[in-house]
């Protein structure tokens, strides 16, 4: 019950950044599950549609790059614009039935769920400082539920052949319903937010676990890309077996959260990112190895379990490890690097796919999953001696 009652405290404290992903979640969770009708909508092969989906992911670079200057001049109504903006992004998506007009929407989703993004992980980071208590995993967990719900719901809407312009006409309704969520009830203060410095120097540890970032989200952009087409294309399975795949990985990734909100305390951050590495790693190969769908599931589960904390982790470890007054700068440049992730997973998984297929693709990214425990981890432990 103590444990229950945390958590209530912990979602109340944080309502406005869980209302944020939240409503980010609801977007790509549909949109994951959609891929292969958007896909074949505008007639592009793998390769393409992976540089589309870079298109978007360098909005979202851009975003990032000017969020905390954003953050800086509209202290209280930054996040609440920016999920305002996201969903006016998300509502033409379904119409958008050419290569050109396909990019130019997915540019501005890109730069609205990425400055989203940003703001809402440096309020969590900066609430988590004024309270001393840890939230990253919990406010993460409300990304991948509402994900995984999205995907679900999703793969019921394509089975039932609904149109996707009506379909992301009502993502961008609840979105807009959950911006309502994210306006500041109290002072800015007892927010969390104190002033923030915009520009200069963050040191070296938030690079490092910039770079752990970036392979996690590397793993979970390419697996909610492509685990769709996976199921579909080199399984053989049906558009609900397929959209299975994007929902099993976010509906475990909240799962995963959620259980490291309940077990992740001070000074335990580097041995749970170990463990969960390895076990994502894991996932994928049996997912990228799978003869049949019910494999890949499995796969996608333990995937999702292990690669859930592995960037709320290194974020929230950036926050604590930065001055106060660089503290969304320094949330802000570990999640730039992170979005590379986004940058480069769709057209290396395009490129790779239609070269070798998507079963090396994944093999790929448990490869890179094995960098944090053997790498990245280390390196973080001796930066921390030096901040």
């Amino acid at each position: 019950m103590q444990r229950l009652s945390d958590l209530l405290t912990a979602a109340i404290l944080s309502r406005a950044p869980i209302a944020a992903l939240a409503a980010i979640g609801v977007f790509w969770g549909g949109t994951a599950a959609y891929i292969p009708d958007l896909k074949a909508r505008i007639g592009a092969g793998d390769a393409l549609f992976g540089m589309i989906l870079l298109a978007s992911s360098g909005g979202a670079l851009i975003a990032m790059a000017i969020s905390p200057r954003v953050e800086a001049r509209l202290p209280r109504a930054a996040l609440t614009l920016s999920v305002v903006a996201m969903a006016a992004a998300a509502a033409p998506l379904g119409w958008a039935a050419s290569v050109a007009l396909f990019s130019i929407v997915m540019v501005a989703v890109g730069m609205t769920t990425g400055m989203a993004d940003i703001l809402a992980n440096a309020r969590v980071a900066r609430l988590e400082a004024r309270h001393n208590t840890a939230l990253m995993n919990l406010n993460h967990a409300c990304y991948s539920f509402a994900y995984a719900a999205s995907a679900a719901l999703t793969g019921i809407a394509r089975e039932a052949a609904l149109s996707p312009a009506l379909w992301f006409v009502l993502i961008a309704a609840v979105t807009l319903a959950l911006a309502s969520f994210t306006w500041p009830r109290m002072s800015s203060q007892a927010e969390g937010d104190a002033p923030q410095a915009s520009r200069g120097h963050v040191g070296r540890y938030a690079w490092i676990a910039g770079c752990v970032v970036l392979i996690a989200f590397f793993v979970e952009n390419a697996t909610e890309g492509w685990s769709a087409l996976h199921v579909e294309r080199t399984l053989g399975g049906g558009a609900a077996e397929g959209a299975l795949g994007p929902a099993m990985l976010g509906l475990t990734m909240g799962i995963g959260r959620l259980l490291g909100q309940m077990v992740t305390f001070r000074g335990s951050e580097m041995t749970v990112l170990r463990f969960a590495a390895l076990i994502a790693a894991a996932g994928l190969i049996i997912a990228a190895s799978a003869p049949v769908p019910i494999l890949a599931y499995l796969g996608f589960g333990l995937l999702g379990l292990g690669v859930s904390v592995v960037a709320p982790l290194a974020l929230a470890l950036t926050g604590v490890h930065a001055e106060p007054e660089r503290r969304t700068l320094a949330v802000s440049r570990a999640a730039m690097i992170g979005y590379f992730g986004f940058f480069i997973g769709p057209p290396l998984m395009g490129f790779l796919s239609e070269a070798v297929g998507l079963r090396i693709a994944f093999a790929t990214g448990a490869a890179m999953l094995l960098v944090v425990p053997l790498l990245l981890l280390p390196r973080m432990r001796a930066a921390e001696r030096v901040v």
